[in-house]
Protein backbone atom coordinates (compact mmCIF):
# COMPACT_ATOMS: atom_id res chain seq x y z
CA UNK A 1 0.00 0.00 0.00
CA UNK A 2 3.17 2.65 0.54
CA UNK A 3 3.78 2.06 -2.99
CA UNK A 4 0.19 2.61 -4.28
CA UNK A 5 0.34 5.60 -1.91
CA UNK A 6 3.09 7.53 -4.91
CA UNK A 7 1.01 9.14 -7.00
CA UNK A 8 2.45 9.05 -10.19
CA UNK A 9 3.42 5.15 -9.71
CA UNK A 10 -0.35 4.49 -9.06
CA UNK A 11 -1.26 6.24 -12.40
CA UNK A 12 1.72 4.65 -14.87
CA UNK A 13 0.98 1.13 -13.37
CA UNK A 14 -2.87 1.53 -13.68
CA UNK A 15 -1.39 2.56 -17.92
CA UNK A 16 0.43 -0.56 -17.73
CA UNK A 17 -2.29 -2.63 -16.57
CA UNK A 18 -4.76 -0.90 -18.98
CA UNK A 19 -2.24 -1.39 -22.41
CA UNK A 20 -1.31 -4.93 -21.02
CA UNK A 21 -5.49 -6.13 -21.23
CA UNK A 22 -5.16 -4.59 -24.51
CA UNK A 23 -2.35 -6.29 -26.24
CA UNK A 24 -3.58 -9.55 -24.81
CA UNK A 25 -7.11 -9.03 -26.22
CA UNK A 26 -5.47 -7.96 -29.85
CA UNK A 27 -3.49 -11.51 -29.29
CA UNK A 28 -6.52 -13.00 -29.72
CA UNK A 29 -8.79 -11.06 -32.18
CA UNK A 30 -5.27 -11.26 -34.36
CA UNK A 31 -6.06 -14.93 -34.65
CA UNK A 32 -9.07 -14.74 -35.15
CA UNK A 33 -8.71 -12.25 -38.02
CA UNK A 34 -5.69 -14.04 -39.71
CA UNK A 35 -7.79 -17.11 -39.79
CA UNK A 36 -10.82 -15.10 -41.25
CA UNK A 37 -7.76 -13.90 -44.01
CA UNK A 38 -6.04 -17.09 -44.61
CA UNK A 39 -8.45 -20.00 -43.27
CA UNK A 40 -6.18 -23.20 -42.63
CA UNK A 41 -2.45 -21.00 -43.42
CA UNK A 42 -3.73 -19.02 -40.34
CA UNK A 43 -0.59 -20.62 -38.05
CA UNK A 44 1.72 -19.71 -40.91
CA UNK A 45 0.40 -15.87 -40.64
CA UNK A 46 0.63 -15.88 -36.67
CA UNK A 47 4.28 -17.11 -36.78
CA UNK A 48 4.81 -14.93 -39.56
CA UNK A 49 3.36 -11.98 -37.68
CA UNK A 50 4.98 -12.95 -34.33
CA UNK A 51 8.64 -13.34 -35.90
CA UNK A 52 8.48 -9.43 -37.02
CA UNK A 53 7.30 -8.80 -33.56
CA UNK A 54 10.62 -9.99 -32.26
CA UNK A 55 12.49 -8.85 -34.88
CA UNK A 56 10.87 -5.32 -34.08
CA UNK A 57 11.61 -5.93 -30.30
CA UNK A 58 14.76 -6.82 -30.73
CA UNK A 59 16.03 -3.79 -33.32
CA UNK A 60 13.86 -1.01 -32.18
CA UNK A 61 14.56 -0.91 -28.37
CA UNK A 62 18.49 -0.11 -28.39
CA UNK A 63 17.48 2.87 -31.29
CA UNK A 64 15.00 4.56 -28.81
CA UNK A 65 17.18 4.31 -26.41
CA UNK A 66 19.87 6.21 -28.32
CA UNK A 67 17.20 9.38 -28.87
CA UNK A 68 14.76 8.95 -25.47
CA UNK A 69 17.00 11.72 -23.84
CA UNK A 70 16.07 14.33 -26.68
CA UNK A 71 12.38 14.26 -25.88
CA UNK A 72 10.34 14.38 -23.23
CA UNK A 73 9.68 11.26 -21.59
CA UNK A 74 6.03 11.66 -20.96
CA UNK A 75 5.14 13.00 -24.20
CA UNK A 76 7.01 10.66 -25.89
CA UNK A 77 5.16 7.89 -24.06
CA UNK A 78 1.75 9.38 -24.66
CA UNK A 79 2.31 9.45 -28.71
CA UNK A 80 3.65 5.85 -28.41
CA UNK A 81 0.47 4.88 -26.99
CA UNK A 82 -1.60 7.53 -29.47
CA UNK A 83 0.20 5.35 -32.41
CA UNK A 84 -0.77 1.79 -31.38
CA UNK A 85 -4.38 2.85 -30.89
CA UNK A 86 -4.50 4.01 -34.10
CA UNK A 87 -2.37 1.18 -35.84
CA UNK A 88 -4.92 -1.14 -33.90
CA UNK A 89 -8.18 0.66 -34.76
CA UNK A 90 -7.03 -0.34 -38.53
CA UNK A 91 -6.57 -3.52 -38.29
CA UNK A 92 -10.18 -4.98 -38.55
CA UNK A 93 -10.03 -3.04 -42.01
CA UNK A 94 -7.24 -4.93 -43.67
CA UNK A 95 -8.04 -6.92 -46.81
CA UNK A 96 -4.58 -8.56 -47.37
CA UNK A 97 -2.74 -10.67 -45.05
CA UNK A 98 0.59 -8.28 -45.80
CA UNK A 99 -1.63 -6.10 -44.29
CA UNK A 100 -1.53 -7.59 -41.46
CA UNK A 101 2.36 -7.99 -41.56
CA UNK A 102 2.82 -4.19 -41.86
CA UNK A 103 0.62 -3.02 -39.04
CA UNK A 104 1.63 -5.83 -36.80
CA UNK A 105 5.07 -4.17 -37.42
CA UNK A 106 4.39 -0.49 -36.53
CA UNK A 107 2.48 -1.81 -33.74
CA UNK A 108 5.46 -3.82 -32.22
CA UNK A 109 7.86 -0.84 -33.34
CA UNK A 110 6.12 1.48 -30.66
CA UNK A 111 5.54 -1.20 -28.34
CA UNK A 112 9.67 -1.90 -28.38
CA UNK A 113 10.29 1.69 -28.12
CA UNK A 114 7.62 2.53 -25.40
CA UNK A 115 8.30 -0.63 -23.13
CA UNK A 116 12.38 -0.17 -22.11
CA UNK A 117 11.51 4.15 -21.72
CA UNK A 118 8.57 3.42 -19.24
CA UNK A 119 10.74 1.01 -17.55
CA UNK A 120 13.57 3.06 -16.91
CA UNK A 121 10.63 6.05 -15.83
CA UNK A 122 10.33 3.62 -12.80
CA UNK A 123 12.98 3.95 -10.59
CA UNK A 124 13.25 7.51 -11.04
CA UNK A 125 9.58 7.83 -9.68
CA UNK A 126 9.82 5.31 -7.38
CA UNK A 127 13.08 5.66 -5.24
CA UNK A 128 13.19 3.84 -2.49
CA UNK A 129 15.04 0.41 -2.79
CA UNK A 130 12.71 -1.92 -1.08
CA UNK A 131 9.68 -0.41 -2.71
CA UNK A 132 11.21 -0.44 -5.91
CA UNK A 133 11.50 -4.10 -5.46
CA UNK A 134 7.67 -4.47 -4.79
CA UNK A 135 7.84 -2.57 -8.26
CA UNK A 136 9.34 -4.78 -10.21
CA UNK A 137 7.02 -7.78 -8.12
CA UNK A 138 4.00 -5.35 -9.14
CA UNK A 139 4.80 -5.49 -12.94
CA UNK A 140 5.38 -9.01 -12.92
CA UNK A 141 1.98 -9.70 -11.30
CA UNK A 142 0.18 -7.05 -14.14
CA UNK A 143 2.05 -9.40 -16.93
CA UNK A 144 0.90 -12.58 -15.27
CA UNK A 145 -2.96 -11.63 -14.55
CA UNK A 146 -3.13 -10.28 -18.36
CA UNK A 147 -2.04 -14.07 -19.56
CA UNK A 148 -4.65 -15.82 -17.58
CA UNK A 149 -7.18 -12.99 -17.74
CA UNK A 150 -7.17 -11.87 -21.61
CA UNK A 151 -8.34 -14.78 -22.99
CA UNK A 152 -11.35 -14.98 -20.39
CA UNK A 153 -12.30 -11.51 -20.68
CA UNK A 154 -11.84 -12.29 -25.29
CA UNK A 155 -14.03 -14.86 -24.28
CA UNK A 156 -16.91 -13.49 -22.22
CA UNK A 157 -16.95 -10.51 -24.86
CA UNK A 158 -16.96 -13.04 -28.28
CA UNK A 159 -20.51 -14.07 -26.67
CA UNK A 160 -21.67 -10.86 -27.08
CA UNK A 161 -20.13 -9.57 -29.95
CA UNK A 162 -17.75 -10.19 -33.50
CA UNK A 163 -13.43 -9.92 -33.11
CA UNK A 164 -13.68 -6.74 -35.02
CA UNK A 165 -15.13 -4.92 -31.79
CA UNK A 166 -12.34 -6.03 -29.19
CA UNK A 167 -9.87 -4.08 -31.85
CA UNK A 168 -11.87 -0.98 -31.53
CA UNK A 169 -11.67 -1.96 -26.98
CA UNK A 170 -8.08 -2.13 -27.53
CA UNK A 171 -7.69 0.93 -28.78
CA UNK A 172 -9.78 2.80 -26.76
CA UNK A 173 -7.53 1.08 -23.90
CA UNK A 174 -4.10 2.66 -25.42
CA UNK A 175 -5.79 6.51 -25.30
CA UNK A 176 -6.95 5.90 -21.95
CA UNK A 177 -3.64 4.71 -21.05
CA UNK A 178 -1.92 7.84 -22.62
CA UNK A 179 -4.32 9.70 -20.64
CA UNK A 180 -2.91 8.57 -17.51
CA UNK A 181 0.74 9.21 -18.70
CA UNK A 182 -0.28 12.34 -19.58
CA UNK A 183 -1.66 13.65 -16.00
CA UNK A 184 1.73 12.06 -14.15
CA UNK A 185 5.05 13.87 -13.47
CA UNK A 186 7.79 12.36 -15.28
CA UNK A 187 11.19 13.60 -15.36
CA UNK A 188 13.03 13.90 -18.83
CA UNK A 189 15.86 11.50 -19.23
CA UNK A 190 18.94 12.58 -18.37
CA UNK A 191 21.55 13.52 -20.83
CA UNK A 192 23.55 10.43 -21.76
CA UNK A 193 27.65 10.86 -21.86
CA UNK A 194 27.73 9.71 -25.34
CA UNK A 195 26.72 12.43 -28.40
CA UNK A 196 26.35 9.73 -31.25
CA UNK A 197 23.58 8.36 -32.15
CA UNK A 198 24.89 4.82 -32.46
CA UNK A 199 27.12 5.68 -29.81
CA UNK A 200 23.82 5.52 -27.45
CA UNK A 201 22.21 2.73 -29.09
CA UNK A 202 25.01 0.47 -28.53
CA UNK A 203 26.23 1.63 -25.05
CA UNK A 204 23.65 -0.72 -23.41
CA UNK A 205 24.32 -3.92 -25.24
CA UNK A 206 28.23 -2.93 -24.52
CA UNK A 207 27.72 -2.01 -21.08
CA UNK A 208 26.29 -5.52 -20.84
CA UNK A 209 29.48 -7.24 -22.23
CA UNK A 210 31.54 -5.40 -20.22
CA UNK A 211 29.70 -6.04 -16.38
CA UNK A 212 29.46 -9.40 -15.21
CA UNK A 213 26.51 -9.77 -13.56
CA UNK A 214 25.00 -8.35 -16.90
CA UNK A 215 26.51 -11.26 -18.65
CA UNK A 216 25.09 -13.34 -16.45
CA UNK A 217 21.62 -11.84 -16.97
CA UNK A 218 22.03 -12.73 -20.79
CA UNK A 219 22.60 -16.33 -20.01
CA UNK A 220 19.73 -16.16 -17.68
CA UNK A 221 17.41 -14.93 -20.71
CA UNK A 222 18.17 -17.82 -22.13
CA UNK A 223 16.88 -19.97 -19.75
CA UNK A 224 14.02 -18.43 -19.55
CA UNK A 225 13.31 -18.58 -23.27
CA UNK A 226 14.26 -22.22 -23.72
CA UNK A 227 11.95 -23.05 -20.96
CA UNK A 228 9.28 -20.59 -21.48
CA UNK A 229 8.86 -21.86 -25.30
CA UNK A 230 7.87 -25.20 -24.44
CA UNK A 231 4.83 -23.15 -22.69
CA UNK A 232 4.24 -20.45 -24.87
CA UNK A 233 4.41 -22.49 -28.23
CA UNK A 234 3.78 -26.33 -27.44
CA UNK A 235 1.02 -26.05 -24.69
CA UNK A 236 -1.95 -26.28 -27.53
CA UNK A 237 -0.59 -28.76 -29.31
CA UNK A 238 0.32 -30.92 -26.39
CA UNK A 239 -2.65 -30.55 -24.53
CA UNK A 240 -4.75 -31.38 -27.57
CA UNK A 241 -2.58 -34.46 -29.28
CA UNK A 242 -0.98 -35.91 -26.29
CA UNK A 243 -3.60 -35.62 -23.51
CA UNK A 244 -6.61 -35.44 -26.02
CA UNK A 245 -7.69 -32.30 -24.35
CA UNK A 246 -10.33 -29.59 -24.98
CA UNK A 247 -9.52 -25.71 -25.91
CA UNK A 248 -10.74 -25.23 -22.73
CA UNK A 249 -7.67 -27.55 -21.23
CA UNK A 250 -5.44 -25.62 -23.22
CA UNK A 251 -6.53 -22.32 -21.27
CA UNK A 252 -6.68 -24.34 -17.91
CA UNK A 253 -3.10 -25.47 -18.57
CA UNK A 254 -1.69 -21.96 -19.09
CA UNK A 255 -3.16 -20.94 -16.23
CA UNK A 256 -1.22 -23.71 -14.10
CA UNK A 257 2.25 -21.97 -15.44
CA UNK A 258 0.25 -18.66 -14.82
CA UNK A 259 -0.23 -19.60 -11.46
CA UNK A 260 3.24 -20.20 -10.47
CA UNK A 261 4.34 -17.39 -12.10
CA UNK A 262 1.73 -15.01 -9.86
CA UNK A 263 2.60 -17.02 -6.74
CA UNK A 264 6.23 -16.35 -6.87
CA UNK A 265 6.08 -12.55 -7.63
CA UNK A 266 3.52 -11.72 -5.01
CA UNK A 267 6.49 -13.67 -2.78
CA UNK A 268 9.81 -12.33 -3.73
CA UNK A 269 9.79 -8.78 -2.92
CA UNK A 270 9.99 -9.72 0.98
CA UNK A 271 12.44 -12.56 -0.32
CA UNK A 272 14.53 -10.07 -1.84
CA UNK A 273 14.87 -7.75 1.06
CA UNK A 274 17.07 -10.58 3.06
CA UNK A 275 18.10 -12.17 0.14
CA UNK A 276 20.90 -11.42 -2.72
CA UNK A 277 19.33 -11.21 -6.24
CA UNK A 278 22.04 -13.41 -7.71
CA UNK A 279 21.17 -16.15 -5.11
CA UNK A 280 17.41 -16.16 -6.03
CA UNK A 281 17.92 -15.67 -9.87
CA UNK A 282 20.38 -18.44 -10.32
CA UNK A 283 17.55 -20.65 -8.02
CA UNK A 284 15.23 -19.62 -10.59
CA UNK A 285 17.62 -21.09 -13.62
CA UNK A 286 18.08 -24.37 -11.83
CA UNK A 287 14.40 -24.76 -11.12
CA UNK A 288 13.74 -23.81 -14.91
CA UNK A 289 16.54 -26.28 -15.41
CA UNK A 290 14.89 -29.24 -13.71
CA UNK A 291 11.10 -28.44 -15.28
CA UNK A 292 12.60 -28.63 -18.66
CA UNK A 293 13.82 -32.13 -17.63
CA UNK A 294 10.87 -33.15 -16.48
CA UNK A 295 8.95 -32.03 -19.88
CA UNK A 296 11.56 -34.01 -21.42
CA UNK A 297 10.87 -37.28 -19.17
CA UNK A 298 6.83 -36.78 -19.33
CA UNK A 299 7.09 -37.08 -22.93
CA UNK A 300 9.84 -39.39 -23.32
CA UNK A 301 8.23 -42.02 -20.91
CA UNK A 302 5.06 -41.99 -22.29
CA UNK A 303 3.28 -41.20 -19.20
CA UNK A 304 2.40 -37.83 -19.73
CA UNK A 305 -0.93 -37.11 -17.13
CA UNK A 306 -3.22 -34.02 -16.80
CA UNK A 307 -1.59 -34.07 -12.94
CA UNK A 308 2.40 -34.55 -13.89
CA UNK A 309 2.03 -31.42 -16.76
CA UNK A 310 -0.05 -29.02 -14.33
CA UNK A 311 2.45 -29.86 -11.70
CA UNK A 312 5.95 -29.00 -14.66
CA UNK A 313 3.86 -26.28 -16.01
CA UNK A 314 3.52 -24.77 -12.42
CA UNK A 315 7.42 -25.11 -11.79
CA UNK A 316 8.27 -23.47 -14.74
CA UNK A 317 5.98 -20.62 -14.10
CA UNK A 318 7.56 -20.05 -10.72
CA UNK A 319 11.08 -20.15 -12.53
CA UNK A 320 10.34 -17.71 -14.81
CA UNK A 321 9.12 -15.69 -11.86
CA UNK A 322 12.46 -16.00 -9.84
CA UNK A 323 14.36 -14.80 -12.72
CA UNK A 324 12.59 -12.41 -14.37
CA UNK A 325 11.65 -10.44 -11.04
CA UNK A 326 14.86 -9.19 -10.00
CA UNK A 327 15.79 -8.16 -13.04
CA UNK A 328 15.52 -4.98 -12.87
CA UNK A 329 16.58 -4.52 -9.65
CA UNK A 330 20.52 -5.79 -10.61
CA UNK A 331 20.28 -3.08 -13.79
CA UNK A 332 19.24 -0.59 -11.51
CA UNK A 333 22.24 -1.61 -9.53
CA UNK A 334 24.80 -1.99 -12.08
CA UNK A 335 25.10 1.51 -13.99
CA UNK A 336 24.78 5.07 -12.93
CA UNK A 337 21.65 7.08 -13.32
CA UNK A 338 21.80 8.53 -16.08
CA UNK A 339 22.62 4.96 -18.19
CA UNK A 340 19.14 3.10 -16.94
CA UNK A 341 17.46 4.01 -20.11
CA UNK A 342 20.21 2.47 -22.15
CA UNK A 343 20.08 -0.87 -20.04
CA UNK A 344 17.04 -0.99 -19.59
CA UNK A 345 16.71 -0.97 -23.93
CA UNK A 346 19.33 -3.29 -24.04
CA UNK A 347 17.78 -5.96 -21.58
CA UNK A 348 14.32 -5.52 -23.73
CA UNK A 349 16.54 -6.18 -26.87
CA UNK A 350 18.46 -9.13 -25.78
CA UNK A 351 16.08 -10.65 -24.13
CA UNK A 352 13.41 -10.79 -26.92
CA UNK A 353 16.66 -12.18 -29.13
CA UNK A 354 16.78 -15.36 -26.71
CA UNK A 355 12.95 -15.78 -27.56
CA UNK A 356 13.62 -15.32 -31.39
CA UNK A 357 16.02 -18.03 -31.12
CA UNK A 358 13.58 -20.70 -28.94
CA UNK A 359 10.39 -19.62 -31.03
CA UNK A 360 11.40 -21.43 -33.99
CA UNK A 361 12.68 -24.37 -32.13
CA UNK A 362 9.48 -25.05 -30.33
CA UNK A 363 7.28 -23.83 -33.30
CA UNK A 364 8.97 -25.64 -36.25
CA UNK A 365 11.17 -27.79 -35.31
CA UNK A 366 8.18 -29.44 -32.63
CA UNK A 367 5.49 -29.69 -35.58
CA UNK A 368 8.28 -31.47 -37.68
CA UNK A 369 10.54 -33.26 -35.59
CA UNK A 370 8.06 -34.10 -32.26
CA UNK A 371 8.11 -33.02 -28.53
CA UNK A 372 10.79 -35.51 -27.42
CA UNK A 373 13.89 -34.08 -29.50
CA UNK A 374 12.35 -30.26 -29.33
CA UNK A 375 12.45 -30.47 -25.80
CA UNK A 376 15.71 -32.12 -25.13
CA UNK A 377 17.21 -29.20 -27.60
CA UNK A 378 15.27 -26.38 -25.31
CA UNK A 379 16.44 -28.59 -21.84
CA UNK A 380 19.88 -28.56 -23.57
CA UNK A 381 20.22 -24.55 -23.92
CA UNK A 382 18.73 -23.98 -20.48
CA UNK A 383 21.26 -26.00 -19.22
CA UNK A 384 23.91 -24.07 -21.31
CA UNK A 385 22.34 -21.26 -19.92
CA UNK A 386 22.28 -21.75 -15.92
CA UNK A 387 25.97 -23.00 -16.51
CA UNK A 388 27.09 -19.95 -18.58
CA UNK A 389 25.20 -17.97 -15.52
CA UNK A 390 27.52 -19.39 -13.05
CA UNK A 391 30.60 -18.61 -14.87
CA UNK A 392 29.79 -15.41 -16.00
CA UNK A 393 28.26 -13.67 -13.16
CA UNK A 394 30.98 -13.70 -9.95
CA UNK A 395 29.64 -15.46 -6.31
CA UNK A 396 31.34 -12.95 -4.45
CA UNK A 397 29.38 -10.03 -6.65
CA UNK A 398 26.85 -10.43 -4.70
CA UNK A 399 28.09 -10.42 -0.85
CA UNK A 400 30.70 -7.39 -2.22
CA UNK A 401 27.36 -5.35 -3.21
CA UNK A 402 26.05 -6.09 0.57
CA UNK A 403 28.64 -4.05 2.22
CA UNK A 404 29.50 -1.46 -0.24
CA UNK A 405 28.67 1.41 -1.29
CA UNK A 406 27.34 2.01 -4.44
CA UNK A 407 30.70 3.95 -6.49
CA UNK A 408 29.90 5.71 -10.78
CA UNK A 409 32.66 3.90 -12.25
CA UNK A 410 34.08 4.76 -16.00
CA UNK A 411 32.91 2.62 -18.72
CA UNK A 412 36.06 1.03 -19.62
CA UNK A 413 36.01 0.08 -15.82
CA UNK A 414 32.48 -1.34 -15.09
CA UNK A 415 33.49 -4.72 -15.90
CA UNK A 416 35.69 -4.86 -13.05
CA UNK A 417 34.29 -3.12 -10.55
CA UNK A 418 31.00 -4.90 -9.48
CA UNK A 419 30.42 -2.92 -6.00
CA UNK A 420 28.01 -0.52 -7.69
CA UNK A 421 25.13 -1.47 -5.11
CA UNK A 422 23.36 -3.34 -2.37
CA UNK A 423 20.92 -4.25 -4.53
CA UNK A 424 22.62 -7.63 -6.73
Amino acid sequence: MRLFAIRDYRYLFSAQIIALFGTGLTTVALGLLAYDLAGPRAGMVLGTALTVKMVMYVVIAPLAAAYVDRFPRRALLVVLDVVRAAVVLALPLVTEVWHIYVLIGLLQASSAAFTPTFQAVIPDIVTDESDYTRALSASQVAYTMESLLSPVLAAVALAFMSFNWLFLGTSAGFLVSGLLVLSTRIPNARPSAHTKAWDKAAAGITTFFRTPRLRGIMALNLVVAAAGSIVVVNTVNYVRDELNGSQSDVAWMLAASGSGTLLAALVLPRVLDRIAARTIMVSGAGVLVGGTIAAVALITTGLSTWTGTAIVWTVIGIGMALVITPTGKVLRASVEPRAIPEVFAAQFSLSHLAWLVTYPIAGWLGTNAGFALTWSLLAALAGMGAIGTLLLWPRHDGRRAMTEPSTPVRPAARADRSTLSKAA
